[in-house]
Formats: C-alpha cells, structure tokens, sequence
C-alpha cells in the first residue's frame, strides 16, 4: 500500500512563489483580464436567468424601442415601429443597435430566450473588452499601477456589470467605443501615416450611429488632437481631411434614407422635440415624466399615429419651447436638478426606501472620487489631464438639459473609473493622505 503524502510546510513555500510568478504575469494580462470579465458576466446571466424579459408587456422590455424595430427588421416591414404596432417607417433611434437586434433576431428567433441570451453575450463582450481602453488610458496617463487596478475594478465591479448582464440596448458598446475614441485621441499626437486617421474618423463614424450622444465629445476630441500635433510641429491638416470625409461617409447612407423617407434632413435620429417634453412641462421635477410617452399613454400613441413621426415630435418640441421661454428660471432651476441627479443619482420610487438611498449614496461616492481624481490631476499638471476634464464637461451637457437616469452616466464610466483609481492609488503613496504633497 502507498502511505498518503502529507503537504509539508516547504511545499506549502515552494508553491507559493509559482503562484506569485503566475500573479505577475496574470495581473497585467489583458488576455486574463478580458477573460475573468467575460466570465463574470456570462455566469451572472446564465445563473441569474437575466435573459428572461418579461412577457406581459408584450416583449417591450427586450430592447424596448430598439428591440420593437429589431423586430420590425428582421419581419421584412424595415426601419420601423417603435413603438406597439405597425406605425410605419421611423428614425426614433440610430441605426446601428437595432440593426444589431435584428441579425440576432434573423438568426435566433424574434423576441426568443435564445436571442435574449446572445444579445445580453454581446453586451457582456463589450463591457468585458472595455478593459483593454480602460487599461491603456490608465498606464499612460498615471502609470502601470493605476492601469492594473483600473482594468481588474471594472472586470469585477458587480455596478458595471449590472447594464451588460441586464439591458439590450446600446450602453456597453457606447461605453467602449467611446474608451477606445477617447485612447486614439490620446495617442494620435505622437502618431504618423493615414492610417491612425482613417480609424479615428471611423470610429466617430460608426458611435454616431450607435449613440448619438457620444457626439458632443468630438470637437474636443478633434481640437485636442489639432493642438497637440501643432505644439509638437506636425501637421494634420491631410489627416483632418481624412478623418472627416470617413466620418461623413459612414454616415451619410442613412442621412440619405431619413431624407428619402421625411424629406428632410435628419442626422443621426429625430426625437429630440419629444425626448426635451419629457423632462421641460410644468410639472416636471428633474427626471422623466414617462408616463407622456407613447408607450404609457394612449392618447400620446393616438398623437404619434395621427400627426406621424415629425409631427408629433414637433408638437412635443413646441409645448417645452414655450414652457422654457415662459419660465426661464423653472427651467434654469430644472436644469441644476438634472445635474444633480447626474451626479448623484436621479430619485427612485420604491418600498424599500433605503435601498434606493444606499445606491443613490455609493453612485454620489463614485462622483466625489472621480471629481477629486480629475483635480488632483489638474493641480499635479498632468498632460493629458485636461482631456479628462473635456469628456467630463461636455458629454452631460445634453442631459442637464432633457432629464438623467443612471443609465446615460454609464458610456463615460471607464473614464471616471479611472480617475477614482488614480485618486485611490495617490493615497496610498507612502501612506500620505488624500490631497498632500
């Protein structure tokens, strides 16, 4: 018989430098990094049963609008409704997510759990390669310490991971388009040859059509690449040239169809007028007054049919224009709650009042770390601290101005993330605390 062999403590010794050689490697490894966050996230929705929407409300939870003209697509009725039946031909949202719903659709079934599953894979595939542009901005920007802890916070952070695992619409491939536009622009200054171009202008090109939102952080983007080429004497002009002929190219087909379908020109979606009414009416308070929506209202739904599309956005876009140039002030004072409720979480109706503040209350902490990480880094002089500052000005802008959900914050997540790391790992820099020198 072969006696049982008992662990000594040198063996115990002897593995653990293996494992330390296995963590070095494994801790700055992008392939791990992405692969433990794939993971997380598919296991959340395998085991949480995420990919079961609702069915009572007629499937509207599965991608809400842009899952009713995934549907409309992969149907053979085009680009279209919606919202609840066959309301025609609509630019309510940009192209490419319902697209994206409607191969999956075409493939899987429309409305099926095996599509709910692929679509809720997809969204945690984005969130899981975010880590790369996460990753690459941080080391950088502050260096290899604050890259690795940023990249493995947001691989395991269960808040990041809740809208990838959860939600079928755009906010995880927004988030890491504008990661990846975000690190172009940041390493364009020092690039050469056409090609880095080309890819910046089609990237700005392709999260247009995802999101038209990212879109106020272009002209920072585009400046900042401008300034810096110029300060170190390059040029850019052929390069701007470049870019901005991809980025129109990308675009313009579905200029060309908006115009051929409203015979008007309509950039990127149409729903502007309405989406200002849902947060600028008398009895607004800060957030969405939901319940004017078509979805929720049926004399709103009436509307959308009998005025079409552009007619009941443009009857939407009056009534709030009025109302802002009646009350200047209630619309000023409107406007700081959004802000406040972009930062620190927009009011929740719920029972259980003291989780809603508890979420309200780590959403403000998350603010406050990044808000204090973006100033130390202006007050250290870092470089490229300004562009941080650019992004985080600007892309809020367009909801301090209609109505904030959690949601809208999440594209520019990476971004903050990083600056709440660099701020913690400051901190521990020879035990000083926060804010000395």
């Amino acid at each position: 018989m072969h006696q049982a062999t008992i662990p000594t403590r040198q063996d115990a010794h002897s593995r653990a430098p293996s494992f330390a050689r296995w963590w070095s490697n494994a801790r700055t490894s992008l392939a791990w990094i992405v692969v433990v966050a794939l993971g997380l996230r598919l296991g959340s929705v395998g085991l949480l049963h995420t990919y079961k929407f609702r069915t009572n409300d007629l499937n509207f939870s599965f991608g809400w609008e842009m899952g009713r003209i995934g549907a409309a697509i992969a149907s053979g009725r085009g680009f279209a409704d919606p919202f609840e039946g066959h309301t025609g031909l609509t630019a309510w949202e940009p192209p490419l997510y319902p697209y994206l719903i409607a191969g999956v659709f075409k493939i899987f079934g429309i409305y099926s759990l095996a599509s709910a599953f692929v679509m809720l894979a997809l969204s945690s595939l984005f969130s899981a390669l975010t880590c790369i542009p996460i990753f690459l901005i941080a080391k950088r920007c502050f260096g290899e310490k604050v890259a690795v802890a940023s990249a493995w916070t947001w691989a395991l952070l269960p808040y990041v991971m809740f809208w990838s695992t959860k939600v079928v619409w755009e906010t995880s491939l927004s988030a890491l388009l504008l990661a990846f536009l975000f690190l172009l622009t940041l390493e364009l200054e020092e690039k050469e040859g056409w090609k880095p171009w080309a890819m910046f202008g089609f990237l700005w090109g392709v999260a247009t059509l995802n999101s038209t939102s990212l879109l106020s952080f272009l002209p920072a983007s585009g400046l900042w690449v401008w300034y810096r080429r110029r300060q170190l004497g390059k040029s850019s002009l052929g390069g701007i040239v470049l870019a901005s002929v991809l980025f129109l190219a990308c675009n313009a087909p579905w200029v060309i169809r908006n115009y051929n379908v409203f015979g008007k020109f309509i950039f990127s979606r149409d729903n502007f007028g309405a989406e200002l009414s849902y947060g600028n009416l008398d009895w607004a308070e800060g957030t969405c007054l939901c319940f004017l929506h078509p979805t929720q209202n049926v004399y709103a739904m009436k509307q959308y049919v009998t005025l079409g599309e552009l007619g009941y956005v443009n009857l939407r876009n009056e009534r709030s224009m009025a109302f802002i140039k009646a009350r200047p002030g209630r619309f000023l004072w409107l406007s700081i709650k959004r802000f406040i409720f972009f930062w620190d979480g927009a009011p929740k109706l719920t029972k259980v009042w003291w989780l809603a503040e508890t979420k309200n209350s780590l959403f403000l902490a998350s603010s406050v770390l990044m808000l204090w990480g973006l100033g130390r880094a202006l007050r250290k002089g870092m470089p490229n601290a300004w562009l941080f500052f650019w992004l985080t000005l600007l892309y809020p802008i367009i909801y301090y101005l209609l109505y904030a959900l959690p949601r809208y914050r999440h594209p520019i997540e990476p971004i903050l993330l990083i600056l709440g790391i660099f701020l913690i790992c400051e901190a521990e820099i020879k035990g000083r605390p926060i804010g000395s020198r």
